[in-house]
């Protein structure tokens, strides 16, 4: 193996009283960047394509197993291709041989992560999912391995060496595994067409999916919750409405629920440095804005933000009126922070 580099050297961390500087790490960034263009520049893509086009076509579930750190990545890669509505799982090879390989059917395809193509879980699993008729496929790292002779499929995965002091820990062969992993998913996803919304779908807790999943009747407030007043109402009169409901604002409705206008507590500052004494006599309705944002109950709350941030000037609010003007909710900026968009 040579000599090591001296960032590399097990005997720098030998001391209790040892550091680790910038160019330590720098040197081993790079080192590691090294060892990831060498799997680039050497990867066999005719095996790529073979591997991805094989996962395409698949009519059953794609499962992935592998022992240890390969393992994980395994898990990982399996559930980034279920998050783009690609069936997947991962089959841990100790629970397969107890009973768990009863999942399996002929229509399946099994991957089997290894570095070594060695490992002795794996290589007690490849009968068992033969017998049950699935596709096997190991991605391994070193030439002539047992599990390569055993599969039907072998993609090379290439390794230089592990960034690891002693070439044995395994941090550059996993990085290498999920970078493949995830390449082939995204490569699996582009091919089957999926759409923005269908990766939202799969995802409704997190921002993206909330985004184009969630509507503005979804995070609006309504029904008790709505500050509304009638523009006759004077203004010192609603003060409580306008502060209790937690939106900054009244909604100026008639009797039947129309939407007049939008009185704020801006405007309650404005008119009472304008009139003084005078705000005692003035009437909602007087001082109401009439012109208001509003927004559909049906629209994307994505676009409700967009248009509370619009120009001239952002608002903290906007009503929810239905296509004949009644109002029916409020959304205001606040909700949709609280709400993860």
């Amino acid at each position: 193996m040579g000599s090591l580099p001296h960032y590399l050297s097990s005997s720098s961390s030998s001391s209790s009283d040892s550091k680790i500087d910038e160019t330590t790490l720098l040197d081993l960034f790079k080192s590691q960047q090294s060892h990831l263009n060498f799997f680039f520049q050497n990867l066999s893509l005719p095996q790529t394509l073979a591997f991805t086009r094989t996962l395409l076509s698949s009519s059953g579930t794609i499962f992935f197993s592998g022992v240890g750190k390969s393992g994980f990545v395994a898990n990982k890669i399996s559930q980034t291709l279920v998050s783009l509505s690609i069936r997947s799982a991962f089959l841990s090879p100790v629970d397969a041989l107890h009973g768990d390989i009863g999942i399996l059917s002929s229509s399946d395809v099994v991957v089997l992560f290894s570095k070594s193509g060695n490992t002795d879980e794996l290589l007690r699993l490849v009968p068992c999912v033969r017998a049950k008729g699935a596709y096997l496929i190991s991605l391994t790292s070193i030439q002539g391995n047992a599990l390569a002779a055993v599969c039907d499929m072998n993609v090379h995965l290439p390794l230089e060496r592990e960034l690891c002091p002693f070439d044995l820990a395994p941090v550059t062969s996993t990085a290498i595994q999920m970078v493949f992993g995830d390449t082939v998913a995204i490569a699996l996803m582009a091919a089957r067409n999926l759409t923005k919304e269908e990766y939202a779908a799969n995802h409704p807790a997190g921002r993206i999916g909330k985004s184009l999943i969630f509507k503005v009747k979804d995070v609006m407030k309504k029904q008790e919750e709505l500050p509304v007043c009638r523009e006759g109402d004077l203004i010192m009169d609603q003060l409580v409405e306008l502060t209790s409901k937690g939106c900054g604002c009244l909604l100026v409705i008639d009797e039947e629920y129309h939407l007049i206008g939008t009185f704020t507590d801006g405007d309650l500052r404005r008119t009472l440095k304008a009139s003084g004494e005078g705000i005692f006599k003035l009437t909602v309705g007087e001082m109401c804005n009439r012109k208001p944002r509003t927004i559909s109950p049906d629209a994307m709350a994505v676009d409700a933000m967009k248009k509370m941030e619009a120009p001239p000037s952002p608002v903290q609010f906007l009503p929810v009126i239905d296509n004949q003007n009644i109002v029916i909710g409020i959304v205001t900026l606040h909700g949709l922070v609280s709400a993860g968009l």
